[in-house]
């Protein structure tokens, strides 16, 4: 059984615009579009290079800044969440 852990996003044509994963850390999605290279992998998913997510919670500007690596988030130090420097495995995407 496959557990994939970032799930395909299309347009309404049907064109590959992304990929899609869960970040433990910020407890919502993030994407990687297709400008981004990626192994192809459902379940070890690699992407390069890393990527920053910006967005304002209470009005504060936090950011998440991470790689992905054959399924495993590293969390980069200029992350202002609580899991900056640290590694998390990916979860199953359809299990959030």
């Amino acid at each position: 059984m496959t557990s994939p852990k970032v799930q395909a996003i299309r347009d309404a044509a049907g064109t590959l615009t992304g990929w899609v994963f869960f970040c433990p850390a910020c407890g919502f999605h993030h994407k990687f579009s297709t400008e981004w290279t990626f192994n192809c992998d459902l379940e070890r998913p690699t992407f390069s290079p890393s990527l920053v997510v910006r967005y304002p919670i209470d009005g504060a500007g936090k950011v998440c800044h991470l790689t992905v690596t054959d399924g495993v988030i590293k969390f980069l130090p200029d992350c202002t969440h609580a899991m900056a420097g640290q590694d998390s495995l990916m979860v199953d995407i359809h299990s959030v």
